[in-house]
């Protein structure tokens, strides 16, 4: 690569995307629906929905369908006696730079007829916003949560939709968009600095706390214990005796060069 178009390429990544009209990533050749039997019941029960179908991977079917809707789709694959996906593998999304909309994807799995299915839904930059899952399928919750936090697309209805990889108020954007520089927004110091500044209530939730306070064990009196308590207050874990062969209190080096005690050294060597 020539340093003109480096150059170049190393500006895109700090100007990030601008909004296009494109849609989004490649999409393949048309595949034959009659090759799937849930996909040729799409096309006949939602006509309008069904934007695109191809085969990837030799044997992949994905459908495109409209992100108005999706949700009804889906729950219509999920609850239909003739298809039953009742197992979500997975939920994410695709950025595929350079203006272009993002994809989320919906990997489907039906036990019953032990077949797959893949569902993806365009979405342009300006309208990062589509319809929860999570009534259909709980699995749905964490995965929307991480998307919402990797990629910054909204999911309508979902019950606590927040970060879950980076804390709540981390200001740098979303980690796996194609315009996140490749080192953050800010510098190493300005990162270090935020990350110290960040109170405990930052990382976790009201609710998350209150059960940590709730499962906090009590700290042992020395007369509960019945010699004094190790640095810290803690009591010695099972089976681990103050002084006992598993926790020594002296890890000083011994004149062998070992633990308090003077172990004694390996054969051939000098003390």
């Amino acid at each position: 690569m020539s340093d003109e178009r480096f150059e170049a390429a190393l500006e895109g990544l700090e100007r990030g995307p601008s909004a296009s009209a494109d849609e989004g990533g490649p999409r393949g050749e048309p595949a034959d629906a009659a090759d799937h039997p849930s996909v040729a019941a799409l096309r006949a029960a939602f006509p309008d929905a069904i934007l695109h179908h191809t085969v990837a991977a030799g044997d992949e079917h994905v459908v495109y369908v409209s992100a108005e809707q999706v949700h009804l789709v889906l729950a219509w694959l999920k609850e239909d006696a003739a298809q039953q996906y009742d197992l979500l593998v997975d939920l994410t999304a695709v950025d595929y730079g350079g203006g272009r909309p993002l994809e989320v994807v919906y990997q489907l799995w039906s036990i019953e007829h032990r077949r797959a299915l893949r569902l993806k839904v365009t979405l342009p930059l300006d309208t990062l916003e589509v319809d929860s899952v999570v009534d259909l399928w709980h699995a749905a919750d964490w995965l929307e949560r991480e998307v919402f936090d990797m990629f910054g697309i909204h999911f309508g209805g979902h019950p606590d939709l927040r970060r879950i990889l980076m804390p709540e108020k981390y200001a740098e954007g979303h980690p796996l968009r194609k315009d996140f520089p490749l080192r953050g927004r800010f510098s190493r110091a300005e990162q270090t600095r935020r990350a110290l500044a960040m109170a405990v209530e930052d990382y976790y939730t009201l609710e998350e706390l209150s059960i940590a306070e709730d499962d906090a064990a009590p700290v042992p009196l020395e007369e509960d214990v019945g010699e004094a308590a190790p640095a810290g207050g803690r009591q010695p874990a099972p089976g681990r005796t103050p002084g006992g062969p598993n926790q020594p209190q002296d890890w000083s080096i011994g004149t062998s060069g070992s633990a308090a005690g003077g172990a004694p050294a390996p054969e051939g060597v000098k003390e």
